[in-house]
């Protein structure tokens, strides 16, 4: 009875000593901002690594592996160390390990893999243990891409028209339009417009009263993508005035045309109401 209780004990006692040893670390992604990430942008991704208060780890180190879609700028840090059983002064017994990435350009759709690695070592043995885990980074190419020119020009009124159309597969929403100060184009007036949602492969127009010269100007348009990030970019157009020289002399004659009738009919009636009041005045 005595040898059986003693063995128990044993078991017991041993089991204490395996369990208090043993490292489990488990990691966790905490948080990806922005949700999707964009190719060519930076994303933030932040990672928990629990089991860090069990003082058998040891050394705990955690790095996220560069490997495609994620590039590292050359200061990032890669690597973060902890003494197990070192509590920090919030008492957090986890270690975290943020990062600040860039996504590929070339970066698909939907899922891409993460790989981490992570590892413990026993003091008694120096060996070290190392461990990977993979992780889901949610890409989505939200940008979207436009095409601008002038469309109209009434050198009688000018009035500026652009047209601006939508050629990425990706809505837009509070599109905006901004003409900076240059010299081939003067604004009168204001020189920012709000021209609304515009969806993918759709087009609208936005009006100016401007002088323009030959050559070329720039515009910024400014805009908020599907997951409300507002953006901006810069685009080029080239002005000719020679194709609208013509429209130019058509509004001219317009004009005077239209002086002409005027200045006619306001003669008429002058005529007819003087002949009216002498006829009266004979009576």
């Amino acid at each position: 009875m005595k040898k059986s209780v003693i063995m128990l004990l044993l078991v017991l006692s041993i089991t204490t000593v395996v369990a208090e040893t043993a490292c489990n670390l488990e990691v966790t992604l905490l948080n990806q901002d922005p949700y999707p990430a964009v190719p060519g942008d930076y994303v933030k991704v932040v990672f928990q690594v629990d089991g860090v208060e069990n003082p058998s780890c040891n050394k705990v180190s955690f790095e996220l592996l560069e490997q495609y879609p994620i590039i590292f700028d050359p200061d990032q840090k890669r690597i973060y160390e902890i003494e197990a059983g070192t509590f920090s002064k919030d008492f957090s017994s986890f270690l975290i390990a943020p990062y600040k990435v860039r996504v590929d350009e070339d970066a698909l759709n939907g899922a891409n893999p993460l790989e981490v690695k992570y590892q413990y070592d026993y003091r008694s043995t120096a060996n070290e243990f190392y461990q990977t885990k993979q992780f889901n980074l949610e890409v989505q190419d939200v940008k979207a891409d436009f095409e601008i020119y002038v469309k109209d020009y009434s050198y009688a009124t000018n009035e500026l028209t652009l047209e601006v159309l939508n050629i990425e597969e990706s809505d837009v929403e509070a599109l905006t339009l901004k003409i900076p100060k240059q010299d081939n184009i003067i604004i009168k007036g204001p020189n920012r417009l709000v021209v609304g949602d515009l969806d993918s492969n759709e087009y609208t127009t936005a009006d100016f009263e401007a002088t323009l010269k030959d050559g070329q100007f720039i515009v910024n348009l400014i805009y908020s993508d599907a997951i409300n990030i507002r953006r901006e970019m810069t685009k080029t157009i080239n002005f000719d005035s020679s194709y609208f020289i013509d429209k130019k002399a058509d509004q001219k004659t317009i004009s005077l045309t239209t002086y002409i009738i005027l200045g006619t009919i306001i003669l008429l009636i002058i005529y007819f109401s003087y002949k009216k009041f002498a006829k009266k005045k004979r009576r």
